[in-house]
């Protein structure tokens, strides 16, 4: 559903959103959000590689200073939601704008690394905005404040802080019960996992990085609404 109400979100859903970069995506991106989500968003750019690929955008937010006019003409003009300001990111200003259980995103990995650091910054920065981010061979998600899902045993989990957090695991071969995660301080990357793995922390800050095969339990873990959610920040 597209929402045109001041101060509030410009699409809500009840089911899982895909949301579209103008990174790099790969060649089964696409396929693998849309065979999972029903309604798709564009973060400016990300319309290009949606356009191209035959299908037209729900909606294209963002402050359009990337989308080439020649695939800006080819979107109905009630579906593009500009958004001028330049103190934010593309992908922060979709999230920010998007309502739904949960968004799948591609585009936003991979290429420049300021670029990546700033997508992953808004990922934390809208800790109430359930997201997963697709890569080239991980998918990338904010810890709620738990989670559970299936992962073979030797699997790569890296767990990265963006802010201070402890917690407690399940599953993993180096557990972090009574490990402070910081940045500047101790991370969590290259974990393996043991079996099904379960993670609760004590605030939000925490990112977490798996194969990307495990995409489907992701999912099923945030669908499941047994991860708690974050409160939107007070600012």
């Amino acid at each position: 559903m597209i929402n045109l109400r001041k101060n509030h979100p410009i699409v809500r859903s009840f089911e899982p959103i895909a949301l579209v970069g103008g990174g790099e995506i790969g060649p089964d991106d696409l396929n693998l959000m849309l065979i999972r989500a029903k309604t798709v968003v564009a973060a400016d750019g990300g319309a290009a590689p949606l356009v191209e690929s035959g299908h037209i955008p729900d909606a294209v937010i963002g402050d359009f200073d990337s989308l080439h006019s020649r695939y800006k003409d080819m979107i109905p003009a009630d579906r593009l939601y500009p958004i001028r300001e330049q103190n934010s990111t593309d992908f922060d200003k979709a999230l920010r704008s998007i309502d739904a259980p949960l968004i799948l995103g591609a585009g936003f990995l991979g290429g420049r690394l300021d670029h990546q650091l700033a997508v992953l910054n808004a990922l934390v920065q809208r800790q109430d905005r359930p997201c997963i981010l697709i890569g080239e061979t991980e998918v990338v998600f904010h810890t709620p404040p738990r989670i559970s899902f299936k992962l073979t045993a030797g699997d790569v989990v890296s767990l990265f802080p963006f802010q201070r957090v402890t917690g407690s695991s399940k599953g993993l071969e180096w557990p972090i019960d009574d490990l402070v995660l910081e940045p500047g301080g101790q991370v969590g990357t290259s974990n393996r996992a043991l079996s099904e793995l379960e993670l609760a922390v004590d605030g939000p800050g925490l990112l977490v990085m798996v194969p990307r095969y495990a995409l489907d339990s992701v999912m099923q873990a945030f669908l499941s609404e047994q991860t708690g959610r974050w409160p939107a920040r007070v600012k």
